[in-house]
């Protein structure tokens, strides 16, 4: 299987996924540019973290306009898993592939920091590694980590189970203390911790190369490789 992992101007964290996946996860993967127009022949895409157009105009606004964006919709219209991370996260809900937005941390500072985090929803194609109510560590790094919805919204993630991950100890403001949702088709995920950061515990925890190999695995579970 293939990994695509795409860079935008102002991405800092594309190498940290990419040598998660090649390195830990032991699966092919390539770094795919903003101005490409194509993902043909990827299984799943990841988003990295960063700061993507220098956050200048609104993080992830800028970049849910280059080439790549409708090629990503497309992929993940097909039910393939995508996976954005942080200011990926961010640009997902730019893009109209997640519900609500991201606004800045209730603090009005970056916190960067490990958080610990509770698997809220362990049926998802990102977080069957892992036990219901399973407490994890996962460092985060952001200024616009403040997830917001509105109530019906918010029902609509609750009824659907779309809440993957929660916070324990809500560093942002995100309402319900969440930390990363799925689409409805559930093949689309984001979320502001950092999994990558988290695959082997000399980096401190390796709490997060779940998320990857739940991937993997569903991947593996159709029986072919997407083509």
């Amino acid at each position: 299987m293939k990994f695509a992992v795409l860079e935008f101007p102002g991405s800092n964290c594309e190498m940290d996924l990419y040598n998660a996946i090649k390195d830990i996860i032991k699966e092919e993967v390539e770094l795919v540019s903003y101005k490409q127009e194509s993902l043909a022949g990827f299984d799943a895409a990841l988003i990295p973290g960063g700061f993507s157009y220098g956050d200048y105009l609104r993080s992830g606004a800028i970049a849910r306009f280059s080439p790549i964006i409708p090629a990503l919709q497309q992929f993940a219209s097909s039910g393939k898993p995508v996976l954005g991370i942080c200011n990926g996260f961010q640009i997902l809900t730019e893009a109209g592939l997640l519900p609500g937005s991201l606004q800045k941390n209730v603090s009005a500072k970056f916190i960067c920091k490990d958080e610990t985090l509770v698997v809220n929803n362990n049926h998802s194609l990102f977080s069957s590694e892992y036990q219901k109510g399973q407490l994890i560590s996962l460092p985060i790094a952001h200024g616009d980590g403040n997830y917001y919805c509105d109530q019906e919204t918010l029902k609509s993630l609750i009824a659907h189970d779309q809440i993957v991950f929660k916070y324990t100890n809500n560093p942002n403001g995100s309402v319900d203390n969440i930390a990363g949702i799925v689409n409805q088709q559930g093949n689309v995920l984001g979320m502001m911790p950092h999994p990558e950061r988290a695959v082997e515990d000399v980096l401190g925890s390796s709490d997060g190369k779940g998320v990857f190999q739940s991937i993997v695995k569903h991947i593996k579970s159709r029986g072919v490789i997407y083509e």
